[in-house]
C-alpha cells in the first residue's frame, strides 16, 4: 500500500485518468486541486486505488 498526494498522482496520470480510476468527474479532481484539499490516493497491492481526505476535527474550525 502506498499513499500519494492527489496533486502528484494527477500530475503523473493526468486528471482525466485519475477521475476515471476514482469514479468521479475530471472537474472534481480539478476543483480539489485548486482548493488545495488534503487528499491522498492509496495504491493497493491488487492495483486498485482509493482516496482519503484528511480534515481537522471538528471540521467547523
Amino acid at each position: 500500500m502506498e499513499k500519494v498526494p492527489l496533486t502528484k498522482f494527477a500530475t503523473e496520470l493526468g486528471q482525466h485518468k485519475t477521475a476515471e480510476l476514482l469514479g468521479v468527474r475530471q472537474s472534481a479532481i480539478s476543483k480539489a486541486i485548486l482548493k488545495k484539499r488534503n487528499i491522498f490516493i492509496i495504491r493497493k497491492q491488487d492495483g486498485t486505488v482509493e482516496a482519503e481526505e484528511v480534515k481537522p476535527f471538528p471540521s467547523g474550525k
